[in-house]
């Protein structure tokens, strides 16, 4: 993992992963967009039998605890694929002050890739981390979790109302999760 950089080595793995927004763009600071991403969630679930064991999303990224019977790397390809689009098209048809910045700034970052793309949204990294223990599993859906109260956001994780963190605490969130516990 470490000499190597961070990678996917067994697909049907629990992963902890990183989606981050690229410099660090402030994209979810509105609803609309937060909800592009849990669409996008059930979708997987429904769809591509990814088991969403966490979820938190945060102003500019989004930590996530995922394992599919499939091939994961294939799955976070098309989530950000999916993902990078929709939230492209909201910009554009949506009311947003942020409009003419936010295509410009996923334009200027399009620009400095290889790939063919109008917009880019995502970073390439996934920060992918092979959960291998329970206790390191815990460590990782408390971090996860935590990431609000950290940022000064909420005072106890399960009050923040875009994340898994209330799945855990009182069994009913935004969305369905796979519970890891």
């Amino acid at each position: 993992m470490f000499a190597e950089g961070y990678k996917i080595r067994d697909q049907q793995a629990l992963h902890f992963l990183t989606f981050t927004v690229v410099g660090w763009i402030d994209i979810f600071s509105r609803q609309q967009y937060r909800d592009i991403i849990l669409n996008s969630f059930k979708f997987c679930r429904q769809n591509k039998h990814l088991r969403v064991g966490a979820y938190v999303i945060m102003s500019n990224h989004i930590h996530a605890i995922w394992q599919t019977e499939n091939n994961l790397s294939d799955i976070i390809r098309d989530f950000k694929t999916f993902t990078s689009k929709a939230i492209t098209d909201a910009v554009h048809k949506e009311t947003e002050s942020r409009r003419d910045w936010l295509l410009h700034m996923f334009k200027f970052y399009a620009n400095n890739t290889n790939a063919n793309d109008t917009f880019k949204v995502w970073t390439n990294n996934n920060h992918p981390e092979e959960i291998y223990t329970e206790d390191f599993m815990k460590s990782k859906l408390y971090y996860v979790h935590n990431n609000p109260v950290r940022a000064g956001l909420v005072a106890e994780p399960e009050y923040y109302l875009y994340s898994s963190a209330s799945n855990y605490v009182t069994g009913k969130g935004l969305i369905e999760i796979d519970m890891l516990y």
